[in-house]
């Protein structure tokens, strides 16, 4: 006992800040860091990749595990390349790794996942190779940049440095659209020019706190949203006529109204300030009007191929009807269905639901019902009302599916369902219930968010009453 408390206090000792140590990359994790081991102790190395040999300085030690940076790389692995951006942000944590890497390592990531759960029949589970970009960069649709002022007086934009709040001005990011970039710079340069106060954090002051910028794909109409700090904008009108007039491409520009410290981006209030409410993007054939506060994925080439492989999975025939839970804007309901019987959706954000209706009539579908509430209650009630559903669609948030919803699925046993689910973690955490009923037939990862360690999933299960 006294042996392995001395070993346990010399490990430690070792492991103190700054303390430096070599170490062999075994594998990547879930969140793309490399994972080595010191003394059967894990230790997350931010950058490494797997089967490099590094030096490493010790961040800190959190008992079960440690945290570390590179501070040499004595044998790097073959697939390192030069990363094309050079800040530290969220983002971009796998572009020093290749592309074709990268795809094995998302697959990997949805292995690792069903390995810690342990969902019924999960060895056997068919996991398909990660579907990729041929260009895997400026995907982005969509620039969330916070406002800054430095001390000199220049008006910056960007992303915070990781792990802190220290703004990293961004006058060129890889994954992001060109068009949305060039967008930001000159709005930047316009409110420094008219010295409109950009909010100051620290003191609580100012008023610009965040620019939001949204391209379309399909009409390259571009949607530019303020977030403020205060209802006033000073210098609107001639901001707002230096857009006009240099921005042809600026076809709405909204004002977020979003008061005070708070961990949250967006306020309750938003209105026009020029242009139109929404702009058009396009996926196939399907129409959808966008306004300031819809979500629609970040990538529409990876979101079209991605709905493809739903609507492959559901197979829908026009007698079926179905429901699309957490259905946002209407989008996968109206790419996947087609002419199917009915198809119901439901959402929790009511300006989601309008749009999901709007876009329903644009789209000239009069058998889609779109209405606000949770899927775990809605359900019952349409059930109750003799409603019945062949099949259906869950594209939950990152938390995975809400345990009540999980009830209702097995209790409804939806002849066909497909999970589409943007956390490998979450889902195979739910998988491990969903298996009491279902089949897992085959689950097939998307790359959505190239040079990152996220990883999206289109999921086809099958009711086991239905297999021999």
């Amino acid at each position: 006992m006294q042996y392995n408390k001395r070993n346990q206090n010399k490990t430690q000792n070792l492991l103190e800040k700054g303390k430096r140590l070599p170490l062999t990359i075994k594998r990547l994790g879930i969140n793309g860091e490399g994972i080595g081991y010191f003394k059967h102790k894990v230790i997350f190395v931010e950058g490494a990749l797997p089967s490099e040999v590094v030096v490493v300085e010790v961040v800190e030690d959190n008992g079960k595990y440690a945290t570390a940076k590179i501070h040499k790389i004595r044998t790097e692995s073959p697939y390192r390349i030069e990363k094309k951006d050079d800040y530290d942000v969220g983002g971009i944590e796998l572009e020093h790794l290749n592309y074709e890497e990268q795809l094995k390592f998302k697959r990997d990531v949805v292995l690792q996942a069903l390995e810690k759960f342990k969902p019924q029949g999960y060895q056997k589970f068919k996991l398909l190779p990660t579907i990729g970009m041929k260009y895997p960069f400026e995907y982005r649709n969509k620039a969330q940049f916070q406002v800054r002022k430095t001390s000199d007086g220049k008006v910056i934009a960007g992303l915070y440095k990781r792990g802190t709040h220290d703004l990293v001005d961004l006058p060129t990011f890889s994954t992001q659209r060109p068009l949305t970039m060039k967008i930001i710079r000159e709005i930047c340069k316009y409110l420094e020019e008219l010295e409109v106060p950009v909010y100051d954090e620290k003191n609580n002051s100012g008023i610009i706190k965040t620019i939001v910028v949204r391209e379309s794909f399909a009409t390259k109409e571009v949607q530019v949203v303020f977030i403020t700090n205060s209802e006033k904008l000073p210098k609107k009108h001639l901001l707002l006529e230096k857009i006009e007039t240099n921005l042809s491409e600026v076809t709405s520009v909204l004002q977020n109204v979003n008061k005070g410290k708070s961990s949250l981006v967006w306020g309750d209030k938003t209105q026009l300030l020029s242009g139109a409410e929404y702009i058009t993007e396009k996926l196939g054939s399907v129409e959808f009007r966008l306004s300031a506060r819809a979500f629609f994925q970040l990538n529409p080439y990876q979101t079209l191929k991605m709905y493809e492989e739903v609507k492959k999975a559901l197979d829908l025939s026009k007698t079926e009807t179905l429901i699309d839970a957490y259905c946002g804007v209407g989008t996968i309901g109206l790419f996947v269905a087609g002419n199917t019987n009915e198809v119901r959706g439901m959402d929790i954000t009511p300006e989601a639901i309008e749009d999901a209706k709007l876009n329903a009539k644009l789209n000239k579908k009069s058998n889609f019902l779109y209405t606000v509430g949770k899927a775990e209650d809605l359900i019952p009630e349409w059930q109750k009302n003799e409603f019945v559903f062949d099949a259906l669609v869950v594209d939950p948030p990152r938390t995975g599916l809400d345990e009540k919803l999980i009830k209702t699925i097995l209790k409804a046993k939806p002849q066909k369902f497909v999970y589409v689910s943007c956390n490998p973690s979450t889902l195979a955490r739910d998988l491990k219930e969903l298996t009491q009923i279902y089949y897992v037939d085959y689950i097939q990862s998307i790359d959505m968010f190239p040079q990152t360690a996220r990883c999206e999933a289109v999921v086809k299960l099958s009711r086991r009453s239905q297999k021999s």
